[in-house]
């Protein structure tokens, strides 16, 4: 395959980002676009060198050779059960659902079909993750603290537990799916919200979430979660092992041990131009980076899953490792998907 020839379903701020790094790549050509808002995907497209499409099954019949998924949380599903149907290597933006039963029905058939698939926890290739990793070395981790307080994305659907699945769901799941990277697997939670949403017309998320957890290994840790500021203040995560601390953000990571205080700093950017550059090459057979295909990220995202339950029921949820785990989700109602793509524009 000389030139990977992309489609992207969505047409709102993530799908925008994707679309300028994707195109900066000498071997992708954006095919096209289609979004539920027609002027949306042209404007895009039109951008980009690429065409409007009516719909993904017209994009799909053109023959791209990935897609990108980019819509918001609620209308994940049936954009991806097309993908899979017609064979087409699958980039999906997180959180790969607003709830579980949608997000394991599209991992079982990920796996049948044996997909190509990657996801856009983009905070892996940060290269301060692979230093803390190496810091840690066999030392066990004895706690860690991870925070995304921030304020309500300026979209219409973010507010809305239904189609967001809240703060810890939508936003905060970058810093979950590092607190597993360097933490290892939930096995308990216990979460509450405020009860009091924030001040957004028709909101009904919590404003804020605090919450408990053990690990498999015997650490334990805290998150804390708030969509109340004006502003983005703190997102990253605190871990304490025997002689260090560690603080890691997209920005860069903080290190004290026994030789003082030193600052590394991150390439955020660099971060998001890698998570792409992995998946293409993976999809044109000449890489094997992808660092979190669908499976890797549904175990994220049903660590998110069990906090949101734990906070709305008051009671503790236990979140078994294995690949059968399930947690009830949030909400059961599902949503029309036809509330533009284009609004998906929350991810940080």
């Amino acid at each position: 395959m000389r030139t990977c020839r992309v489609g992207l379903v969505g047409a709102g701020g993530v799908a925008q980002r994707h679309a300028r790094v994707l195109t900066g790549f000498e071997d992708v050509e954006l095919l096209g676009v289609t979004d539920v808002a027609r002027d949306a995907a042209e404007a895009l497209a039109g951008a980009h060198g690429g065409r409007a499409f009516a719909d993904v099954d017209e994009l799909l019949a053109a023959g791209p050779d990935a897609v990108y998924v980019c819509v918001p949380p609620f209308a994940h599903g049936p954009v991806e059960e097309a993908v899979i149907a017609a064979g087409v290597p699958m980039f999906v933006e997180k959180p790969v659902a607003v709830d579980l039963e949608t997000a394991e029905r599209i991992a079982e058939l990920v796996e049948r079909h044996g997909l190509l698939t990657g996801v856009g926890h983009h905070w892996r290739y940060l290269h301060v993750v692979d230093e803390a990793r190496e810091l840690l070395g066999d030392r066990p981790v004895r706690m860690v603290n991870g925070a995304w307080l921030d304020k309500v994305p300026p979209v219409s659907w973010w507010a809305r537990c239904e189609r967001s699945g809240g703060p810890v769901v939508e936003q905060a799941a970058h810093v979950l799916d590092l607190i597993r990277v360097l933490v290892g697997e939930a096995t308990e939670v216990t979460a509450y919200g405020d009860g009091t949403p924030p001040p957004v017309e028709g909101a009904d998320i919590d404003s804020v979430t605090a919450a408990t957890v053990r690990f498999t290994s015997g650490a334990v840790g805290t998150l804390a979660a708030a969509c109340v500021l004006g502003w983005k203040h703190r997102a990253g995560v605190e871990i304490l092992a025997d002689g260090l601390a560690m603080s890691l953000a997209e920005d860069g990571l903080r290190i004290c041990d026994g030789d003082g205080e030193r600052h590394l700093p991150a390439d955020p950017d660099g971060a998001r131009v890698a998570v792409d550059r992995a998946f293409v090459d993976a999809v044109r057979g000449i890489g094997d980076d992808v660092r979190v295909p669908y499976a890797e990220a549904l175990r994220t995202h049903r660590f998110a899953l069990a906090l949101a339950e734990s906070a709305r029921t008051g009671r503790s949820v236990a979140l078994p490792t294995g690949p059968a785990a399930r947690v009830s989700p949030p909400v059961a109602d599902a949503l029309p998907a036809e509330v533009s793509r284009s609004e998906a524009t929350a991810d940080a």
